[in-house]
């Protein structure tokens, strides 16, 4: 019976230790692969774009033109912000920070909130940081680099059509922004240093508020104040509209010179109207394109450092009769 027993028991094992061979052999046949990953795998890197302002042309294009680029680079965009509100901004690129993305390109603000979300919370999580459109100063911000316009040359523009078209003397009202950002500092810089060498044309800068009610109630000022004002300048995009409208309600605006910038959505209308005489045509889509094509080579380690500097992205000053022509 013992033997019976013991041979039983030497015939599983020797059937066992077939199948445990056979298993062994197909792990390590040579046509064995590891299974695919799937495609959520496969995107590593997460980036977050965030503005300022959404749903409007100009940020649609930076929007447009850096989901075409995450596409072709394999990366996930997020697009994030809001509707001209700092604080609901600000929110943003604070979670963005906390949910640890890879990678944040982001519309500069010029405040000292902005400048310690992106220059000690986002540095102490390692997150790298890209201005896109609007800059800020490069000593107060640890930002990688940015993707825009040169907006010194922006105003050197405007300042030199400016004098194509009202001649080298007459009183220029330009209209700024109470809490001037770092982009519009510079668009005013570059408009000052080409009228300087023109001593009959007279500068007055005026600070308004940025609601209608508030730049309407400037330029009813500046109206009443400066009955021989021949030109205006609006810096900030945004004060375009109220302030024509302001205009047309004392007369017409024909005799007047008017210029500003492409980043708000009423510019381009004005335009078309005859209601300004030229406007800065900026490169929105570019913007975007390049911006998440350099984070992504900064994540890769294809291009470390970036240019501190920035990238700069093509200005065109745009008169009525070439958008007529388009």
């Amino acid at each position: 019976m013992r033997r019976v027993v013991t041979v039983v028991i030497v015939f599983i094992c020797i059937i066992l230790s077939y199948f445990t061979f056979e298993s062994a052999l197909h792990v390590f046949r040579s046509d064995w692969q590891l299974p695919e990953k799937s495609n959520q795998e496969q995107i590593a890197n997460r980036i977050v774009l965030i503005t300022r302002g959404l749903d409007t042309p100009f940020w649609d294009k930076v929007s447009e033109g850096a989901k075409r680029q995450a596409e072709k680079d394999g990366a996930r965009l997020e697009v994030w912000g809001s509707y001209g509100e700092n604080q609901d901004f600000l929110k943003q690129i604070d979670i963005a920070i906390y949910s640890k993305v890879d990678g944040i390109i982001v519309q500069g603000l010029d405040t000292p909130e902005f400048k310690e979300l992106t220059k000690v919370k986002a540095a102490s999580y390692g997150i790298p940081i890209i201005t896109v459109a609007n800059d800020v100063p490069m000593t107060e911000s640890i930002r990688r680099t940015y993707v825009g316009s040169d907006q010194y040359e922006a105003g050197s523009l405007i300042g030199k059509q400016l004098i194509q078209d009202m001649g080298i003397a007459g009183e220029v009202v330009i209209l700024l922004n109470k809490g001037q950002e770092y982009y519009q500092t510079e668009r005013l810089r570059g408009i000052k240093d080409v009228l300087q060498f023109y001593p009959k044309v007279e500068l007055v800068e005026v600070l308004t508020g940025q609601t209608r009610e508030e730049v309407i109630a400037t330029t009813k000022d500046i109206l009443n104040r400066n009955p021989n004002t021949e030109a205006f300048v609006t810096v900030d995009a945004s004060f375009a509209g109220h302030m024509i409208e302001e205009i047309e309600r004392r007369s017409n605006v024909e005799p007047y010179y008017i210029y500003s910038f492409d980043d708000h959505p009423v510019s381009t209308s004005l335009l078309k109207q005859g209601k300004m005489d030229g406007m800065i045509e900026q490169s929105p889509e570019r913007m975007g394109e390049i911006s998440v094509a350099l984070m992504m080579k900064w994540l890769n380690e294809e291009m470390v450092p970036l240019q501190l500097e920035g990238y700069l992205t093509n200005i065109e000053m745009v008169k009525q009769v070439d958008l007529n022509h388009e």
